[in-house]
């Protein structure tokens, strides 16, 4: 049951961000619609922000990299797109890698990622990354045991030379519920706007759910160091997920927040 509405809810319910938030999205929900004005005022605020740091990197020569990791379905993707949507596209770029080609295989593991590393004043954003060896390669038999051992053993001594270079990285984990990750699956699979993101690897998410779980905590036990820890954001509401992701990044960079925008 919908609480009594205060004269600031009628205000957000009466703008055109909150008409249609009641409108969009089956029966009408007033509670529903008022978080999403609040959302959307934060979004707006966080992203004025990330402008601020983005035109504090350029300035500077900044290099950041900034990797997402997660389950099949935990919003990375969504989540890349509010971080990225108002920042300057010329000073930016998303990477989502496809499988190795046969020469890449031949290379060391790292190289392919290394050769997308930002040049200076660019922001990166990997949308999955090397952390793929940790835990969907060993997981899906993509990987022998002892590739899997030496990324274990080579990566943290990987990201201390990039921190070293002068480099900012940052390393954010998107987590969700088994029970949420099915719900996202269906609704996927019932959108023919979606359907495109549902992969063979998806439809086996679900069986191999506690191997996935089994390295992701192996993969958190070894690299979540003090000189390059891991963020995991709770995802399983988009909406906080995606506040709580910019929010650690303005968190993580030590930008000029006196920079006029």
């Amino acid at each position: 049951m919908n609480k009594k509405l205060t004269e600031l809810d009628l205000k957000k319910l009466n703008s055109n961000k909150g008409l249609l938030a009641l409108l969009s999205k089956g029966p009408i929900n007033t509670e529903r619609a008022i978080r999403y004005v609040d959302y959307e005022k934060k979004i707006i605020k966080l992203q004025t922000e990330l402008i601020r740091l983005q035109t504090w990197a350029i300035d500077k020569n900044e290099r950041i990299i900034i990797l997402f990791e997660g389950r099949d379905a935990a919003g990375k993707g969504g989540a890349i797109r509010r971080v990225t949507e108002r920042i300057n596209p010329r000073h930016m770029r998303i990477v989502a890698l496809q499988k190795p080609t046969i020469d890449e295989q031949t290379q060391w593991y790292f190289q392919r990622y290394v050769e997308q590393f930002p040049k200076a004043g660019e922001i990166v954003f990997f949308d999955r990354s090397w952390y793929n060896r940790a835990v969907v390669e060993p997981v899906n038999d993509f990987c022998t045991k002892q590739q899997y051992d030496v990324f274990m053993n080579q990566v943290n001594d990987f990201e201390r030379m990039i921190l070293g270079s002068g480099i900012h990285l940052v390393k954010i984990y998107m987590s969700i519920s088994k029970k949420e990750q099915v719900k996202r699956f269906e609704d996927i699979k019932s959108d023919p706007l979606k359907q495109w993101k549902m992969t063979p690897l998806d439809e086996r998410s679900q069986e191999l759910w506690y191997d996935y779980t089994e390295y992701k905590n192996a993969m958190f036990t070894k690299t979540n160091t003090k000189v390059s820890p891991w963020k995991i954001i709770q995802a399983n509401r988009k909406t906080e997920a995606r506040v709580n992701v910019i929010n650690h990044i303005l968190k993580s960079i030590p930008y000029d927040k006196s920079i006029e925008v």
